[in-house]
């Protein structure tokens, strides 16, 4: 047996760590992966240096939560109607202009503060420009998986690996931002992050792709919006974890708006403070999307949901008790893991699942699950965090979290009976569940 054949298993997959890559197998997969890594780098850059920017200007929680909601409100009202035209139309044209858009809102954001004229309302204005941009990019992006990788079993990794992509960007970016931010200001992190979607567009442009072979339809877009959420509500394996995503994006994932103020207030600290915290989030979180990238078998996805809501809620609790650097660092790592793998792990599940013509809207739908109920969590932790203090907003959110995943309990039998029986009719699995009692 040669070397390379060591990383094989007995049917001719890739085997032991080569397995947790086993996507970057394909070209088209590989070139998505490399754009999209530089380009994520800058936009966690962008989010950081945002999030210090409007705090150190204006000194208010509340507002940090205003400029997180203007940002994802968008994402609440046309993801749905963006589902629809993901299953509708070319998701890689549907990226070129939506990725376009986004270098523009970049670079004009690094205009603006680089020429001293940045002002709350017009950092709101450009917040909610980005929102919109991204209601339409996020389930393209999402249902352009499905077309970058040729054997759809491996389809569980790509968006496992797709998500250690965009927390691995999340520990580097806010590091570089915090380091910058410090040295020379908000601006250089907005003007990197504009230019970093060259790659992605070059990348983009450089990829050869079959076509899906999309069925023509003379339905309206509302009609297939609403045919959408009709399919969503009636299956239960998709319609609880939805729900439970959206109380993890309502109670928990809003404690990221609070981060400046646990740098700046809680911890003493600075703009450095700041990148550490948000890139140990990232760190466990990374952690959490590797572990789901290394994967089998898919059957155990959705008891992986569960114990990762408690887990975030778990993280913010203790998170919300801690005045040490170190142990905040600790913390907040859990929280993140948690946070990552209940989004993955959703998000995986979803699209394996999902019938294969009502995917894009499936993906719109679990999008707005969490960056669509964010907006409020983020009001809501804005207006919380100014009556009773960041440490109990954060400590109240966290148990929630836990609550909701031990709810969800009660119902993981019969979900997982329909869960086993989707996977099986699709063929990823060899074998019937047994029984639904």
């Amino acid at each position: 047996m040669t070397a390379s054949d060591n990383s094989l298993n007995k049917a001719g997959q890739p085997a032991g760590p080569a397995r947790v890559f086993r996507s970057l197998r394909y070209r088209n997969y590989r070139l998505f992966f490399i754009g999209q890594g530089i380009s994520l780098i800058g936009t966690w850059m962008q989010t950081v240096a945002m999030g210090w920017l409007v705090y150190r200007m204006t000194s208010s929680a509340f507002l940090l939560g205003v400029i997180s909601f203007a940002s994802l409100i968008c994402v609440f009202l046309f993801s749905p109607l963006a589902g629809v035209l993901s299953d509708r139309f070319d998701c890689r044209r549907i990226m070129l202009i939506t990725q376009g858009l986004s270098m523009v809102q970049a670079l004009t954001l690094a205009a603006v503060v680089l020429t001293g004229t940045a002002a709350v309302w017009n950092l709101i204005a450009l917040s909610a420009a980005l929102g919109l941009i991204n209601s339409f990019d996020m389930p393209a992006r999402q249902s352009l998986i499905l077309d970058l990788v040729e054997d759809k079993a491996d389809l569980g990794n790509a968006i496992a690996l797709n998500s250690s992509l965009f927390n691995g960007a999340r520990l580097i970016g806010p590091a570089i931002a915090g380091i910058l931010v410090a040295l020379v200001g908000e601006g250089i992190c907005f003007l990197i992050n504009g230019l970093s979607f060259i790659v992605v567009l070059a990348c983009l442009l450089s990829m050869r792709l079959n076509s899906r072979g999309i069925v023509p339809t003379q339905d309206n877009f509302f009609s297939g919006m609403k045919e959408g959420l009709a399919y969503a509500s009636s299956f239960p394996p998709i319609k609880y974890t939805l729900i439970l995503l959206s109380l993890s994006a309502l109670v928990a994932m809003p404690y990221a708006v609070l981060l400046p103020v646990f740098a700046r207030e809680v911890l003493q600290g600075n703009a450095n403070t700041l990148g550490f915290l948000v890139s140990a989030a990232g760190c466990g979180a990374l952690v959490g999307a590797i572990y789901l990238a290394s994967f089998k078998d898919v059957r155990g996805l959705l008891k992986m949901i569960i114990i990762a809501a408690i887990a975030f809620g778990a993280g913010l609790v203790l998170f919300s008790f801690s005045h040490v650097l170190w142990l905040s660092l600790l913390f907040i790592a859990i929280a993140g893991f948690g946070m990552v793998t209940q989004m993955a792990a959703t998000n995986t599940l979803l699209q394996l699942i999902a019938d294969d013509d009502k995917r894009g809207r499936v993906i719109s739908f679990y999008i707005v699950s969490f960056n669509g109920v964010s907006p409020f969590g983020s009001l809501l932790y804005g207006w919380l965090a100014s009556i009773i203090g960041v440490s109990f907003t954060v400590l109240a959110g966290g148990l929630c979290c836990m609550s909701g995943g031990l709810l969800f309990i009660g119902r993981f039998k019969s979900i997982k009976y329909q869960v086993l029986s989707a996977l099986y009719k699709k063929g990823l699995i060899s074998e019937p569940p047994a029984s639904e009692d």
